[in-house]
Protein backbone atom coordinates (compact mmCIF):
# COMPACT_ATOMS: atom_id res chain seq x y z
CA UNK A 1 0.00 0.00 0.00
CA UNK A 2 2.86 2.39 0.88
CA UNK A 3 6.24 2.31 -0.84
CA UNK A 4 8.96 4.67 -2.03
CA UNK A 5 6.76 5.72 -4.97
CA UNK A 6 3.67 6.37 -2.87
CA UNK A 7 2.61 9.96 -2.14
CA UNK A 8 2.15 9.29 1.59
CA UNK A 9 5.62 7.79 1.82
CA UNK A 10 7.10 10.81 -0.01
CA UNK A 11 5.22 13.24 2.21
CA UNK A 12 6.48 11.48 5.34
CA UNK A 13 10.05 11.54 4.04
CA UNK A 14 9.74 15.27 3.33
CA UNK A 15 8.28 15.81 6.81
CA UNK A 16 11.25 14.07 8.46
CA UNK A 17 13.73 16.03 6.30
CA UNK A 18 12.15 19.28 7.50
CA UNK A 19 12.16 18.07 11.11
CA UNK A 20 15.84 17.21 10.88
CA UNK A 21 16.63 20.85 10.07
CA UNK A 22 15.06 21.97 13.34
CA UNK A 23 17.42 22.52 16.29
CA UNK A 24 17.80 19.74 18.83
CA UNK A 25 15.86 20.76 21.94
CA UNK A 26 17.15 18.10 24.32
CA UNK A 27 19.94 19.08 26.67
CA UNK A 28 21.66 15.72 26.97
CA UNK A 29 25.10 14.44 26.18
CA UNK A 30 25.09 12.42 22.97
CA UNK A 31 22.33 11.60 20.51
CA UNK A 32 19.76 8.85 20.84
CA UNK A 33 22.08 6.26 19.29
CA UNK A 34 24.74 6.90 21.92
CA UNK A 35 22.14 6.87 24.69
CA UNK A 36 20.81 3.51 23.50
CA UNK A 37 24.32 2.05 23.26
CA UNK A 38 25.12 3.27 26.76
CA UNK A 39 22.07 1.30 27.95
CA UNK A 40 23.28 -1.89 26.24
CA UNK A 41 20.91 -1.64 23.25
CA UNK A 42 22.53 -2.32 19.88
CA UNK A 43 21.57 -0.83 16.51
CA UNK A 44 20.19 -4.24 15.58
CA UNK A 45 17.93 -4.24 18.67
CA UNK A 46 16.79 -0.71 17.82
CA UNK A 47 15.85 -1.69 14.26
CA UNK A 48 13.94 -4.74 15.59
CA UNK A 49 12.06 -2.37 17.90
CA UNK A 50 11.37 -0.04 14.95
CA UNK A 51 9.96 -2.99 13.00
CA UNK A 52 7.70 -3.97 15.91
CA UNK A 53 6.55 -0.38 16.40
CA UNK A 54 5.84 0.00 12.67
CA UNK A 55 3.65 -3.10 12.81
CA UNK A 56 1.93 -1.80 15.96
CA UNK A 57 1.12 1.45 14.14
CA UNK A 58 -0.42 -0.67 11.34
CA UNK A 59 2.10 0.68 8.82
CA UNK A 60 3.74 -1.39 6.09
CA UNK A 61 7.29 -2.70 6.47
CA UNK A 62 8.58 -0.06 4.04
CA UNK A 63 8.06 2.44 6.89
CA UNK A 64 10.51 0.71 9.26
CA UNK A 65 13.44 3.05 8.38
CA UNK A 66 11.11 6.06 8.69
CA UNK A 67 9.88 4.94 12.12
CA UNK A 68 13.47 4.53 13.30
CA UNK A 69 14.33 7.97 11.95
CA UNK A 70 11.25 9.51 13.60
CA UNK A 71 12.40 8.11 16.95
CA UNK A 72 15.86 9.59 16.40
CA UNK A 73 14.29 13.00 15.69
CA UNK A 74 11.96 12.93 18.71
CA UNK A 75 14.26 15.30 20.59
CA UNK A 76 13.35 18.15 18.26
CA UNK A 77 9.74 18.57 19.40
CA UNK A 78 9.17 20.19 22.82
CA UNK A 79 6.66 18.48 25.10
CA UNK A 80 4.76 19.92 28.04
CA UNK A 81 3.38 17.23 30.38
CA UNK A 82 0.85 18.34 33.00
CA UNK A 83 -0.26 16.39 36.07
CA UNK A 84 -3.85 16.86 37.17
CA UNK A 85 -5.84 14.78 39.69
CA UNK A 86 -4.10 11.41 39.34
CA UNK A 87 -1.70 8.90 40.89
CA UNK A 88 1.24 9.52 38.48
CA UNK A 89 0.94 5.86 37.51
CA UNK A 90 1.03 6.65 33.79
CA UNK A 91 4.38 8.45 34.13
CA UNK A 92 5.74 5.90 36.58
CA UNK A 93 4.96 2.93 34.39
CA UNK A 94 6.83 4.55 31.54
CA UNK A 95 9.84 5.99 33.32
CA UNK A 96 10.59 3.86 36.36
CA UNK A 97 11.36 0.42 34.97
CA UNK A 98 14.47 -1.26 36.40
CA UNK A 99 15.62 -2.28 32.93
CA UNK A 100 14.58 0.60 30.64
CA UNK A 101 12.99 -0.42 27.38
CA UNK A 102 13.64 1.40 24.11
CA UNK A 103 10.23 3.06 24.54
CA UNK A 104 11.12 4.49 27.95
CA UNK A 105 14.58 5.57 26.78
CA UNK A 106 13.09 7.40 23.80
CA UNK A 107 10.58 9.08 26.05
CA UNK A 108 13.44 10.10 28.34
CA UNK A 109 15.26 11.47 25.29
CA UNK A 110 12.49 13.76 24.08
CA UNK A 111 12.50 17.41 25.03
CA UNK A 112 10.39 17.44 28.18
CA UNK A 113 10.14 21.15 28.78
CA UNK A 114 7.88 20.65 31.78
CA UNK A 115 7.10 17.48 33.73
CA UNK A 116 6.54 17.81 37.47
CA UNK A 117 7.67 14.28 38.29
CA UNK A 118 11.08 14.36 36.64
CA UNK A 119 12.13 18.00 36.51
CA UNK A 120 14.51 19.40 39.11
CA UNK A 121 12.78 22.77 39.51
CA UNK A 122 10.10 23.38 42.13
CA UNK A 123 7.96 26.23 43.47
CA UNK A 124 8.22 29.57 41.67
CA UNK A 125 10.97 28.26 39.37
CA UNK A 126 8.69 25.46 38.16
CA UNK A 127 5.92 27.95 37.45
CA UNK A 128 8.36 30.08 35.48
CA UNK A 129 9.48 27.03 33.47
CA UNK A 130 5.90 26.25 32.49
CA UNK A 131 5.09 29.82 31.47
CA UNK A 132 8.35 30.07 29.48
CA UNK A 133 7.74 26.79 27.65
CA UNK A 134 4.20 27.82 26.67
CA UNK A 135 5.42 31.26 25.50
CA UNK A 136 8.69 30.27 23.80
CA UNK A 137 7.26 27.28 21.91
CA UNK A 138 3.79 28.60 21.17
CA UNK A 139 2.25 26.56 18.35
CA UNK A 140 5.22 24.19 18.30
CA UNK A 141 4.88 21.99 21.38
CA UNK A 142 2.91 18.85 22.15
CA UNK A 143 0.77 18.87 25.28
CA UNK A 144 0.32 15.64 27.23
CA UNK A 145 -1.99 15.66 30.25
CA UNK A 146 -2.30 13.01 32.94
CA UNK A 147 -5.26 12.97 35.34
CA UNK A 148 -8.89 13.99 35.64
CA UNK A 149 -9.62 17.70 36.07
CA UNK A 150 -12.00 19.16 38.70
CA UNK A 151 -14.18 21.74 36.96
CA UNK A 152 -16.77 24.45 37.38
CA UNK A 153 -17.46 25.62 40.92
CA UNK A 154 -15.36 22.68 42.20
CA UNK A 155 -12.20 23.30 40.18
CA UNK A 156 -10.47 24.81 43.23
CA UNK A 157 -10.20 21.23 44.58
CA UNK A 158 -7.11 20.97 42.37
CA UNK A 159 -4.70 23.88 42.78
CA UNK A 160 -1.12 23.61 41.59
CA UNK A 161 2.15 25.40 42.24
CA UNK A 162 3.29 28.49 44.05
CA UNK A 163 0.64 30.67 42.38
CA UNK A 164 -2.19 28.35 43.44
CA UNK A 165 -3.48 28.05 39.88
CA UNK A 166 -6.32 25.60 39.36
CA UNK A 167 -5.60 22.55 37.25
CA UNK A 168 -8.40 23.48 34.85
CA UNK A 169 -6.85 26.93 34.25
CA UNK A 170 -3.38 25.45 33.68
CA UNK A 171 -4.78 22.90 31.25
CA UNK A 172 -6.73 25.53 29.31
CA UNK A 173 -3.71 27.84 29.04
CA UNK A 174 -1.37 25.04 27.96
CA UNK A 175 -3.88 23.69 25.44
CA UNK A 176 -4.33 27.09 23.80
CA UNK A 177 -0.85 27.18 22.23
CA UNK A 178 -0.31 23.45 21.72
CA UNK A 179 0.38 21.96 18.30
CA UNK A 180 -1.23 18.66 19.34
CA UNK A 181 -2.89 17.45 22.55
CA UNK A 182 -2.85 13.95 24.04
CA UNK A 183 -4.82 12.83 27.09
CA UNK A 184 -2.56 10.19 28.65
CA UNK A 185 -4.39 7.59 30.74
CA UNK A 186 -8.04 6.94 31.50
CA UNK A 187 -8.31 9.80 34.02
CA UNK A 188 -7.50 12.55 31.52
CA UNK A 189 -9.26 10.69 28.69
CA UNK A 190 -12.56 9.98 30.47
CA UNK A 191 -12.32 11.30 34.05
CA UNK A 192 -11.22 8.01 35.63
CA UNK A 193 -11.85 7.17 39.26
CA UNK A 194 -11.99 10.89 40.09
CA UNK A 195 -15.14 11.19 37.97
CA UNK A 196 -16.75 8.02 39.34
CA UNK A 197 -20.12 8.38 41.02
CA UNK A 198 -20.75 10.60 43.01
CA UNK A 199 -17.85 12.66 41.57
CA UNK A 200 -17.69 15.26 44.40
CA UNK A 201 -15.08 17.41 42.61
CA UNK A 202 -16.98 17.40 39.28
CA UNK A 203 -13.87 15.92 37.66
CA UNK A 204 -13.88 16.00 33.86
CA UNK A 205 -11.79 14.60 31.03
CA UNK A 206 -9.40 16.97 29.26
CA UNK A 207 -11.69 17.12 26.22
CA UNK A 208 -14.36 18.82 28.38
CA UNK A 209 -11.90 21.47 29.58
CA UNK A 210 -10.63 22.63 26.18
CA UNK A 211 -12.45 23.06 22.88
CA UNK A 212 -9.37 21.93 20.92
CA UNK A 213 -9.10 18.37 19.52
CA UNK A 214 -7.80 15.87 22.08
CA UNK A 215 -6.44 12.42 21.23
CA UNK A 216 -7.28 10.01 24.04
CA UNK A 217 -4.71 7.35 25.02
CA UNK A 218 -6.61 5.61 27.85
CA UNK A 219 -5.57 2.79 30.13
CA UNK A 220 -4.74 2.52 33.81
CA UNK A 221 -1.96 2.90 32.87
CA UNK A 222 -1.78 2.91 29.07
CA UNK A 223 0.86 0.79 27.39
CA UNK A 224 4.18 2.56 26.97
CA UNK A 225 3.97 1.67 23.28
CA UNK A 226 0.61 3.42 22.99
CA UNK A 227 2.14 6.59 24.47
CA UNK A 228 5.34 6.54 22.43
CA UNK A 229 3.49 5.26 19.34
CA UNK A 230 1.08 8.22 19.48
CA UNK A 231 4.07 10.57 19.60
CA UNK A 232 5.83 8.79 16.72
CA UNK A 233 2.67 8.85 14.60
CA UNK A 234 2.47 12.62 14.99
CA UNK A 235 6.19 13.01 14.18
CA UNK A 236 5.76 10.88 11.06
CA UNK A 237 2.59 12.46 9.66
CA UNK A 238 1.90 15.68 11.62
CA UNK A 239 -1.75 14.75 11.46
CA UNK A 240 -4.19 13.14 13.85
CA UNK A 241 -4.43 9.35 13.45
CA UNK A 242 -7.69 7.62 12.57
CA UNK A 243 -9.83 7.75 15.70
CA UNK A 244 -12.73 5.72 17.06
CA UNK A 245 -15.93 7.09 18.60
CA UNK A 246 -14.04 8.01 21.79
CA UNK A 247 -11.13 9.74 20.01
CA UNK A 248 -8.82 6.78 20.61
CA UNK A 249 -6.30 5.91 17.85
CA UNK A 250 -7.68 2.90 16.02
CA UNK A 251 -4.19 1.45 15.50
CA UNK A 252 -4.10 0.88 19.27
CA UNK A 253 -7.78 0.63 20.26
CA UNK A 254 -9.36 -0.82 17.13
CA UNK A 255 -9.76 -4.37 18.44
CA UNK A 256 -11.12 -5.86 21.64
CA UNK A 257 -8.91 -7.46 24.28
CA UNK A 258 -10.95 -10.60 23.58
CA UNK A 259 -10.05 -10.69 19.87
CA UNK A 260 -6.34 -11.38 20.40
CA UNK A 261 -6.37 -12.85 23.91
CA UNK A 262 -3.99 -15.73 24.58
CA UNK A 263 -6.86 -17.52 26.40
CA UNK A 264 -9.28 -17.12 23.46
CA UNK A 265 -8.82 -20.74 22.40
CA UNK A 266 -10.12 -21.89 25.79
CA UNK A 267 -13.16 -19.60 25.39
CA UNK A 268 -13.94 -21.16 22.02
CA UNK A 269 -13.46 -24.63 23.49
CA UNK A 270 -15.79 -23.91 26.42
CA UNK A 271 -13.00 -24.16 28.99
CA UNK A 272 -13.62 -21.59 31.74
CA UNK A 273 -12.25 -20.74 35.15
CA UNK A 274 -15.27 -21.18 37.45
CA UNK A 275 -13.59 -19.91 40.62
CA UNK A 276 -10.21 -18.31 41.29
CA UNK A 277 -7.72 -21.01 42.23
CA UNK A 278 -9.63 -23.93 40.71
CA UNK A 279 -8.23 -26.45 38.25
CA UNK A 280 -9.29 -24.30 35.29
CA UNK A 281 -7.27 -21.39 36.67
CA UNK A 282 -4.24 -23.63 37.03
CA UNK A 283 -4.67 -24.75 33.41
CA UNK A 284 -4.92 -21.18 32.09
CA UNK A 285 -8.58 -21.40 31.02
CA UNK A 286 -10.70 -18.41 29.94
CA UNK A 287 -11.49 -15.89 32.71
CA UNK A 288 -14.85 -14.73 31.31
CA UNK A 289 -16.95 -16.37 34.04
CA UNK A 290 -14.90 -14.74 36.79
CA UNK A 291 -15.52 -11.32 35.32
CA UNK A 292 -13.07 -10.69 32.47
CA UNK A 293 -14.26 -7.62 30.54
CA UNK A 294 -12.06 -8.36 27.52
CA UNK A 295 -15.09 -8.84 25.25
CA UNK A 296 -16.23 -5.26 25.99
CA UNK A 297 -12.85 -3.52 26.07
CA UNK A 298 -10.99 -2.02 23.14
CA UNK A 299 -7.22 -2.02 23.63
CA UNK A 300 -4.13 -3.86 22.45
CA UNK A 301 -2.99 -5.18 25.88
CA UNK A 302 -3.39 -8.79 24.74
CA UNK A 303 -0.99 -8.13 21.88
CA UNK A 304 1.62 -5.94 23.60
CA UNK A 305 1.55 -6.85 27.29
CA UNK A 306 3.23 -4.68 29.91
CA UNK A 307 6.62 -4.43 31.61
CA UNK A 308 8.55 -4.95 28.41
CA UNK A 309 6.08 -7.61 27.25
CA UNK A 310 6.69 -9.87 30.27
CA UNK A 311 3.05 -10.05 31.42
CA UNK A 312 -0.35 -8.40 31.66
CA UNK A 313 -3.35 -8.87 34.00
CA UNK A 314 -5.05 -11.69 32.07
CA UNK A 315 -1.79 -13.62 31.73
CA UNK A 316 -1.27 -13.17 35.47
CA UNK A 317 -4.68 -14.75 36.18
CA UNK A 318 -7.13 -11.87 36.70
CA UNK A 319 -9.65 -10.80 34.10
CA UNK A 320 -9.54 -7.49 32.30
CA UNK A 321 -11.49 -4.80 34.22
CA UNK A 322 -12.09 -2.63 31.15
CA UNK A 323 -9.90 0.27 32.30
CA UNK A 324 -9.62 1.86 28.85
CA UNK A 325 -13.40 2.28 28.51
CA UNK A 326 -15.31 5.43 29.55
CA UNK A 327 -16.75 5.38 33.09
CA UNK A 328 -15.44 1.87 33.70
CA UNK A 329 -15.43 2.35 37.50
CA UNK A 330 -19.23 2.73 37.35
CA UNK A 331 -20.16 0.51 34.41
CA UNK A 332 -17.82 -2.49 34.61
CA UNK A 333 -18.37 -3.37 38.27
CA UNK A 334 -18.46 -5.86 39.93
CA UNK A 335 -15.10 -6.72 38.40
CA UNK A 336 -15.40 -10.43 39.22
CA UNK A 337 -18.77 -11.02 37.51
CA UNK A 338 -19.53 -11.34 33.77
CA UNK A 339 -21.11 -8.17 32.46
CA UNK A 340 -23.47 -10.05 30.16
CA UNK A 341 -25.22 -11.57 33.19
CA UNK A 342 -26.50 -8.06 33.97
CA UNK A 343 -27.07 -6.92 30.40
CA UNK A 344 -30.86 -6.69 30.59
CA UNK A 345 -30.77 -4.45 33.65
CA UNK A 346 -28.61 -1.84 31.95
CA UNK A 347 -30.03 1.28 30.34
CA UNK A 348 -29.84 1.65 26.59
CA UNK A 349 -30.59 5.35 26.42
CA UNK A 350 -26.97 6.39 26.73
CA UNK A 351 -26.26 5.37 30.32
CA UNK A 352 -25.88 1.63 29.90
CA UNK A 353 -22.85 -0.43 30.71
CA UNK A 354 -22.34 -1.13 27.02
CA UNK A 355 -22.65 2.49 25.92
CA UNK A 356 -20.66 3.59 22.92
CA UNK A 357 -20.70 6.93 21.13
CA UNK A 358 -23.56 6.13 18.79
CA UNK A 359 -26.62 3.94 18.56
CA UNK A 360 -24.99 1.53 16.15
CA UNK A 361 -22.22 0.92 18.64
CA UNK A 362 -24.75 0.23 21.38
CA UNK A 363 -26.61 -2.28 19.26
CA UNK A 364 -23.48 -4.04 18.07
CA UNK A 365 -21.87 -4.27 21.46
CA UNK A 366 -25.09 -5.37 23.14
CA UNK A 367 -25.55 -8.05 20.52
CA UNK A 368 -21.96 -9.07 21.11
CA UNK A 369 -22.57 -9.37 24.83
CA UNK A 370 -25.65 -11.51 24.31
CA UNK A 371 -23.79 -13.67 21.82
CA UNK A 372 -20.83 -14.09 24.14
CA UNK A 373 -23.05 -15.05 27.05
CA UNK A 374 -24.91 -17.57 24.91
CA UNK A 375 -21.71 -18.93 23.45
CA UNK A 376 -20.13 -19.26 26.88
CA UNK A 377 -23.18 -21.11 28.22
CA UNK A 378 -23.47 -23.47 25.24
CA UNK A 379 -19.74 -24.15 25.15
CA UNK A 380 -19.77 -24.91 28.84
CA UNK A 381 -22.70 -27.35 28.41
CA UNK A 382 -20.89 -29.16 25.61
CA UNK A 383 -17.73 -29.31 27.67
CA UNK A 384 -19.62 -30.70 30.66
CA UNK A 385 -21.24 -33.42 28.52
CA UNK A 386 -17.80 -34.41 27.28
Amino acid sequence: MFNEDNQSYSNTLKRLDELEKMPVQVNKEGDIREILENNGISRRDFMKWAAAMTATLALPSSFIPLTARAAELAGRIPIVWLHMAECTGCSESLLRSSTPSIDSIIFDYISLEYHETVMAASGWQAEENLHSAIKDYKGKYILMVEGGIPSGESEFYLTIGAEGTTGAKSAREAAEGAMAIFAIGTCSSFGGVQAADPNPTNAMPLSKITNKPVINVPGCPPSEKNIVGSLLHFILFKTLPALDAYNRPTWAYGLRIHDLCERRGHFDAGEFVQHFGDEGAQNGYCLYKVGCKGPYTFNNCSRLGFNDHTSWPVKAGHGCIGCSEPNFWDTMRPFEEPLANRLYSTKFDGLGADKTADTIGVVLLSATAIGIAAHAAISSMIKNKE
